[in-house]
């Protein structure tokens, strides 16, 4: 029974799950939990539970724009219907190293190897308060190392900085914005002309030009080069 109260007190509160692990909130709790997530992730932009945070809490408006933009794509509708999941449960490893340099897959697998990470770290979304757009929050995350792929751009700072600029200008994410422009402070003098001569224009360039990025069925493309998707997507080659 005490299971069933708890429920039903719940929902006479207004506050039930809308998906497993989500966490209602307030617009109070939200513009606290953003305001506390902010200045961790800018003391520490490798913070990941609180960049993901940041991002939950402020992309109220960026994210139903881009579900429309899926809604309105028929590559971006079937990702929106179908709901694939880039996590290692779900992909083939073995065959993706297999595939021949250059294709996605083998240079995804590439840049996982390279800089040790794992698509496994994304974080599940908890305080998106729409399942759908939970959803888009999620798949923005899993596909963001594709995006390093793509870009053909690091995990080290300048890389990451970079990336951010080109999904900034992509998404409209309050969190891409703040580490667009909050992430170069620890840069060094040389680093940071380098970014401002040459990455950020690109990055900027790019992320106008392109397509959305949430409307490519990426696990379908496997097998396609790098360079034809760039060429599709309208990503600029990097410098």
């Amino acid at each position: 029974r005490g299971g069933e109260e708890e429920e039903e007190e719940e929902e006479e509160e207004g506050w039930h799950q809308l998906y497993p692990g989500h966490i209602p909130t307030s617009p109070l709790q939200k513009a606290l939990l953003a305001a506390g997530s902010a200045v961790m992730a800018l003391y520490d932009p490798y913070r990941h539970d609180m960049v993901a945070v940041l991002g939950e809490t402020t992309g109220c408006l960026a994210l139903p724009n881009l579900r429309d933009k899926m809604k309105n794509h028929p590559e971006g509708y079937r990702i929106l219907q179908e709901r694939p999941r880039i996590r290692l449960s779900t992909l083939d490893m073995a065959r993706l190293q297999g595939l021949p340099d250059g294709s996605l897959g083998r240079e995804y697998v590439r840049f996982l190897e390279d800089n040790k990470v794992s698509p496994d770290t994304r974080m599940p979304p908890k305080f998106v308060d729409d399942e759908e757009l939970a959803y888009v929050i999620q798949r923005y995350r899993e596909v963001h190392d594709l995006m390093h792929t793509l870009l053909g751009m690091p995990t080290n700072m300048l890389g990451e900085v970079a990336v951010k600029w080109f999904e900034a200008i992509q998404t409209g994410l309050p969190m891409c914005v703040l580490g667009a422009a909050f992430g170069p402070v620890r840069l060094s003098a040389r680093k940071l002309q380098v970014l401002a001569t040459e990455l950020v224009p690109w990055a900027i360039r790019s992320g106008l030009n392109a397509s959305c990025i949430l409307n490519v069925y990426y696990e379908q493309r496997w097998e396609q080069p790098v360079e034809s998707l760039r060429e599709e997507i309208g990503i600029f080659p990097p410098p």
